[in-house]
């Protein structure tokens, strides 16, 4: 049971706490790197800068559908949640990323949040506070098992623009059986060392498809 409480309370700091903690306060950008992960490529510029100079807002590599009995009422939740404050949400968002029917249903996609770069001033502003309280007020990080997975992607992709979420293409990344290897002219030029077969890109049940069709 300790176990269980202890992952719960990891999801929800990590949703609505972790970037308040006084000694990130002088901060705007975090890099969250998890035990046993591998990085395989050579990286020569500052993915912070990149954010900023380019108006992005939140970067992953990895994008995976959740498993759906933690999380029964998210989504309903979600729906409420706007239906009180659509003035949160970005006319040009990515709710193609999270929803095949216009936002009826949740198709369980998310960034996978074992590695993100992002904006702590997105998480601190508010309309993720009033997002996350309201998360809070329903008791679903405990009654159920809310990730802060897909609490940060759908809280990015509603409340940005499309554009403001980047993919981290040429950043190979592994954490557990999930890798993402750069291929094509950032691989064969030796700039990474992983395989690029072994990659999840396009893997049957990898949402990163889904993050793609917003940009056709």
């Amino acid at each position: 049971m300790a176990a269980i409480v202890s992952y719960r309370n990891m999801c929800r700091f990590n949703s609505g706490f972790f970037f308040r903690h006084e000694l990130l306060t002088p901060y705007k950008w975090y890099w969250r790197v998890e035990p046993d992960v591998r990085y395989y490529c050579d990286l020569d510029y500052d993915p912070f800068l990149f954010m900023e100079d380019h108006d992005k807002i939140y970067g992953f590599t990895i994008s995976m559908p959740e498993w759906e009995p933690t999380i029964p009422s998210l989504w309903s939740t979600v729906k409420n949640f706007v239906a009180e404050y659509p003035q949160y949400v970005s006319p040009d968002n990515s709710m193609d990323f999270l929803s095949d029917n216009a936002g009826d249903s949740y198709n369980m996609c998310h960034f996978w949040s074992n590695f993100e770069i992002a904006d702590m001033d997105f998480w601190r502003g508010e309309a993720y506070t009033k997002f996350f309280e309201y998360l809070e007020n329903t008791g679903g990080f405990y009654y159920e098992r809310w990730g802060d997975a897909p609490v940060h992607s759908i809280a990015a992709a509603l409340f940005t623009r499309k554009d403001q979420i980047h993919f981290f293409k040429d950043i190979g990344y592994k954490h557990a059986e999930f890798a993402h290897c750069p291929q094509g002219k950032q691989w064969r030029e030796g700039h990474c060392s992983c395989d690029p077969n072994d990659n999840f890109d396009f893997a049957q049940n990898s949402c990163l498809r889904h993050f793609m069709r917003l940009h056709d």
